[in-house]
């Protein structure tokens, strides 16, 4: 069975599709395109953090496994 993917895990995807858009900070506007998303997860959940360069405010999406 092959995979279209290239054997890369569906964070790593997740990831990519998050990190293909600039961001812009929800608290100051500062729009980054060059930041990346830090994956981290508990088991039961995977948290992509990033921090905003410009504030300082850390941006969080979280998804339930």
């Amino acid at each position: 069975m092959s995979s279209s993917y290239g054997g890369r895990s569906a964070f790593e995807r997740l990831r990519e599709r998050l990190d293909e858009r600039p961001h812009a900070c929800e608290e100051c506007g500062f729009v980054d395109d060059e930041g990346g998303w830090e994956a981290v997860t508990t088991g039961a959940t995977v948290e992509y953090r990033r921090e905003c360069p410009s504030c300082g405010t850390e941006h969080v999406r979280r998804y339930r496994l």
